[in-house]
């Protein structure tokens, strides 16, 4: 059985659980989601907590009692403290601004033209121009982690001068240049 699936779920204060067959509605302070949990998983509440349990010793429903709890959790979490990604922007002339609303951003990684990258809804930016640092900022881990992934993918870091769009505290693996003979 897995360890993740066994722990309850705190439910915060302001937080709303709805619990209908397989559907989980999740609403709190800072919005709402929802999602389906997989067939022989069953979710209920009791005493302020969320409970994961499978409905049968089955080898399937045992695989996906952990990723229903974690499910549950994250948007738990999400829709009580929110979830943030930190991009950092490396290289000589790169440039980071934020657009004409609270989901856009551009981006000028060296290319001919800048980027003008639109986010998903219920994503916001925290554009720091001066130190090149861009924080992602959603209730949704997955689409927090998405569009974050999607911005590094335009210029990951390379391995000899370290430039590139790079996570907050990744380590980047440099390599050595060509030697002289």
């Amino acid at each position: 059985m897995s360890r993740v699936g066994r722990k309850p779920i705190p439910i915060p204060s302001g937080v709303d659980v709805k619990i209908e067959g397989r559907s989980v509605e999740v609403k709190g302070p800072k919005g709402s989601l929802s999602c389906r949990i997989p067939d022989g998983i069953e979710a209920r509440i009791e005493d302020s907590t969320i409970l994961v349990e499978p409905t049968s010793e089955h080898r399937r429903y045992k695989a996906f009692y952990g990723l229903a709890r974690a499910l549950i959790n994250n948007m738990v979490v999400g829709v009580s403290e929110g979830f943030s990604k930190t991009l950092e922007i490396i290289g000589v002339g790169y440039k980071v601004r934020k657009g004409s609303k609270d989901n856009e951003v551009i981006l000028e990684l060296g290319f001919s033209r800048p980027i003008d990258y639109k986010a998903p809804e219920g994503i916001k930016f925290d554009v720091d121009e001066r130190n090149l640092i861009i924080t992602v900022n959603g209730i949704d881990k997955q689409v927090v982690g998405q569009v974050a992934a999607e911005i590094r993918a335009y210029r990951p870091p390379e391995p000899y001068k370290g430039k590139g769009v790079r996570y907050r505290g990744e380590e980047v693996r440099r390599k050595a240049g060509k030697a002289k003979a």
